[in-house]
């Protein structure tokens, strides 16, 4: 194994630049190609006409769900932490089994464009889809955060860690591309760059995983030991507590992370609005089933990058790359192509570069098109509804994906160093805590009211967004937002064992002392049609 921190050559920045250009202009041509066949509809804009096959939008799923978090987060986490790192994969694939037996043909059935839909069916329109749209515009925001800091880990490798500059630059990029992608092609254009994105990664991923099992002839107790070794911290890498099992603090830490992975996707905007791009609830379904299967074969990759990272790149070189692990995947791509100096290291580093850019830009596009649609569909519509237009919705869409571009690119240039994994576990606690609950209660509460809704939202919001703020993320430590400061209160990095529980009980008080009397037939039409599919749009 070679020791010595890899170094990046011109000729990779080079390659890779060419390969990111690349990708770029096929995505910007099938933006146009898009733009020019458009009507202009909201159904258009927000659901591509909802045209797409089951396999195309599990393929479409799969991109979406696919972010930098994973690909270069979670194998991050891996490498410097061993098991520990695991949770992530468990936690994102575990979710999808929440998403395909309580949410997906349900959604699909009751709603048309966002989460708000669904809820507003049965209740007061106006004050519940201020307070779904509010909370879809912050769970994607923190999402884009993410991405926005994958793109700048990527860029400042490429550049030898010379380039803050250039890191900036770049999150300025990618936020200008995502307006583009989401103003100009809408759904339809932003579901292909997610099918292309899908296979690239797919097939990266599988080139990756065979070549680092190739090194130790397919030999797995050989990878998980040599890891151990080359961590640093022997047996216990491959031993849960490394990360999160210091004292009661880290373990409630591991805990609440857990519940937010699992519980979370299914309160995720941008995946909630995958399922209106099929034409019914059991394509949805069916959508859901190739999604899982996609996503589960990749997950599982990840396990063997993160420890092949380990084992032939180097814990302590991986850390020294980037503190928080966020390049180990090109890294081990380098030195399995070959070295540094080799053509071979050359050409695999700079497609896997080129690759993981790809999966930022088509995932920041989903997130984008999906936080715009609860800003035109949800806020702006409530508050203008008589005067608001399917066409005067859409073109506030595109304003509001100008709004959000701009939010994402400053708190990613404030987050950069911090693990992609790590922010987007956050996004799933928020998630988790404000939209989850209210979903589930109005699909399956028959007495849930507009108070226990509104209640429900904000009753998780609020609380997580708050014990964020108040957590050692922002404060307090050397690896905090700002660590000159110390405001935090709250002990845990992730909110969700206190937030999620709340937003439940929120949604209960509020229906429990509302003196509200649900309104049967539309409890009884909204039931048969999640069911059934009657009268879905």
């Amino acid at each position: 194994m070679r020791e010595g921190r890899p170094q990046v050559t011109g000729d990779q920045q080079t390659l890779a630049l060419l390969l990111f250009s690349a990708f770029v202009a096929v995505t910007l041509a099938i933006t146009t190609w898009v733009s020019r066949h458009r009507h202009g509809s909201a159904e258009e804009f927000y659901a591509g006409g909802r045209l797409f096959s089951p396999l195309e939008n599990g393929f479409a799923i799969a991109g979406d769900y696919m972010s930098a978090a994973s690909f270069l987060g979670i194998s991050g986490l891996i490498a410097l932490y061993g098991y520990d790192g695991l949770l992530y994969s468990v936690g994102f694939l575990v979710a999808w089994l929440v998403v395909l037996f309580l949410v997906a043909e349900l959604v699909r059935n009751c709603g048309r464009f966002t989460l708000a839909d669904v809820v507003a069916a049965r209740m007061s329109e106006r004050p519940v889809r201020i307070a779904a749209g509010t909370s879809s515009v912050t769970v994607s925001v923190l999402y884009l955060v993410a991405q926005m800091v994958g793109a700048g880990s990527l860029v400042a490798l490429l550049l030898g860690g010379q380039g803050e500059a250039a890191q900036t630059w770049t999150v300025i990029g990618v936020g200008a591309l995502m307006v583009i992608y989401v103003s100009l092609g809408g759904m339809r254009a932003t579901t292909w760059i997610q099918i292309v994105k899908a296979v690239l990664l797919l097939g990266g991923t599988i080139t990756l995983t065979v070549l680092v099992l190739v090194r130790f002839h397919g030999d797995f107790d050989a990878l998980l030991l040599t890891a151990a070794e080359r961590s640093g911290h022997g047996e216990s890498f491959l031993a849960p507590g490394l990360k999160y099992g210091a004292d009661w603090t880290a373990r409630f830490d591991f805990i609440s992370l857990g519940i937010a992975l699992v519980l979370g996707t299914a309160g995720l905007p941008h995946i909630l609005s995958r399922f209106y791009t099929v034409p019914t609830a059991r394509a949805a379904r069916r959508s859901v089933v190739w999604a899982i299967g996609l996503i589960g074969g990749f997950y599982l990759m990840t396990i063997v990058l993160g420890f092949g990272a380990a084992a032939i790149v180097g814990t302590d070189e991986v850390r020294g790359s980037n503190a928080a692990g966020n390049t180990a995947v090109p890294l081990l791509a380098l030195d399995l192509g070959g070295g540094a100096e080799s053509a071979g290291g050359t050409v695999l580093f700079a497609v896997v570069a080129a690759v993981a850019f790809a999966t930022i830009l088509a995932v920041v596009a989903g997130i984008t098109l999906a936080s715009s649609a609860s800003v035109a569909h949800d806020l702006y519509a409530s508050l203008r509804r008589r005067h608001a237009k399917p066409r005067s919705e859409v073109a506030v869409a595109r304003v509001a994906a100008v709004g959000i571009g701009v939010v994402a690119i400053a708190l990613g240039l404030l987050a950069r160093d911090l693990n992609v994994a790590f922010l987007v576990g956050l996004a799933f606690a928020v998630a988790a805590s404000a939209n989850l609950p209210v979903l589930l209660y109005s699909l399956f509460w028959r007495g849930f009211t507009t108070r226990g809704a509104v209640w429900s939202v904000y009753g998780g919001l609020i609380p997580a967004i708050t014990l964020v703020l108040l957590s050692p993320v922002v404060s307090g430590s050397p690896e905090s937002l700002f660590p000159g400061v110390d405001f935090q209160v709250f002990p845990l990095q992730n909110p969700g064992i206190v937030s999620i529980p709340l937003g439940f009980l929120a949604g209960w008080l509020g229906t429990a002392t509302s003196a509200e009397v649900p309104d049967e037939a539309k409890h009884a039409e909204t039931e048969v049609r999640s069911l059934t599919g009657a009268g879905a749009a």
